[in-house]
């Protein structure tokens, strides 16, 4: 593996890896008394809050996006940031966890095939074997069954937030060849906080003020909102973004199944949940397709760097600002 895919994939890894830590922080708030909406409300907005000002006074130029390109902060924000959360809730409300688990990481798959349809770029078939491999450990971590009942409206909410997190790794991709990913991230978090509390206005979201319970200890709520907003937030955003600069997308998507691996990881080391038969068949399983994956080479990452390249021979003094 090359040095550059190599790192790429280790701040991947990072960022699904604290994506997946701060779910145990995640789930103390909202047993304390927080509404799903205003703990996600609470956390981007915070993120948003802390990152921003500081880039705007640190490197303010990456903030700036070339009037044909702010679509793209848009797209992330309203996507990656804001509608990921909130059809993964939809759908949770309606169908068992699980279910919605293995809805949203469809993504790999949707990326995939945007990749080989619309790219019309050639995928390797031990990619497309550790996808489908991938996909099938998670569904084994899952522990859905055959008798599980379904909601129309909760899978296609599911479904929804598969939609918005293919096209974050889509844009995320594009974004990072042309801009900061410094400021694509705090530009789209302000943009998902504002989405988020449009959707659940402050007034009508449910929290409270009391201290929250983890490990057996009690912290208070707002450091613990704190930390979930930039160490569960900020960084594995920045991270992630950061990745896809050396990272073919489809490898990168796939990576993300590395987050309820972890999660369900955290949970039997953490929580003592003991992990069936057929779980611990799923993380074998669930591996070795990320594996296959990230030793395919990178077929659907090589057009654009050519045609980036093109790009910017013809536009070098326009490209000297983010």
């Amino acid at each position: 593996m090359a040095p550059q895919r190599s790192t790429s994939t280790g701040l991947s890894l990072l960022s699904w890896t604290l994506f997946a830590s701060s779910g145990p922080l995640a789930k103390a708030v909202m047993d304390s008394g927080w509404s799903p909406a205003a703990a996600t409300a609470a956390r981007i907005g915070l993120a948003a809050v802390l990152l921003l000002p500081a880039v705007a006074l640190a490197r303010p130029r990456a903030l700036r996006f070339r009037r044909g390109e702010r679509w793209l902060p848009l797209g992330d924000g309203l996507l990656g940031v804001a509608g990921v959360q909130l059809f993964f809730f939809a759908a949770v409300e309606r169908i068992p966890v699980g279910v919605a688990m293995v809805l949203v990481n469809l993504s790999p798959v949707l990326v995939a095939l945007w990749v080989r349809f619309v790219r019309r770029s050639v995928l390797s078939s031990p990619a497309w074997l550790g996808i489908a491999l991938a996909i099938g450990g998670l569904v084994l971590l899952s522990g859905v069954g055959l008798g599980t009942k379904l909601d129309v409206l909760g899978v296609v909410a599911g479904l929804a937030s598969a939609v918005c997190s293919a096209g974050y790794f889509l844009l995320g991709e594009r974004g990072v060849r042309h801009h900061d990913p410094v400021g694509l991230t705090a530009a789209g978090l302000a943009i998902g906080a504002a989405a988020v509390l449009a959707m659940s206005p402050l007034w009508t979201l449910q929290a409270a003020a009391g201290p929250i319970r983890l490990g057996g200890a009690s912290f208070p709520v707002w450091p613990a909102l704190l930390v979930l907003a930039a160490a569960g937030t900020v960084v594995p955003y920045l991270a992630g973004l950061a990745a896809l600069r050396g990272l073919p997308v489809a490898a990168a998507g796939v990576l993300a199944l590395a987050e309820p691996l972890v999660a369900l990881l955290l949970a039997w080391l953490l929580l003592g949940q003991a992990l069936t038969a057929a779980q611990l068949i799923g993380v074998g399983v669930l591996l070795l397709g990320g594996a296959l994956v990230q030793a395919s080479p990178g077929h659907d990452a090589a057009p654009h760097r050519e045609a980036g390249a093109g790009q910017r021979t013809r536009l070098t003094s326009s490209r000297r600002r983010p």
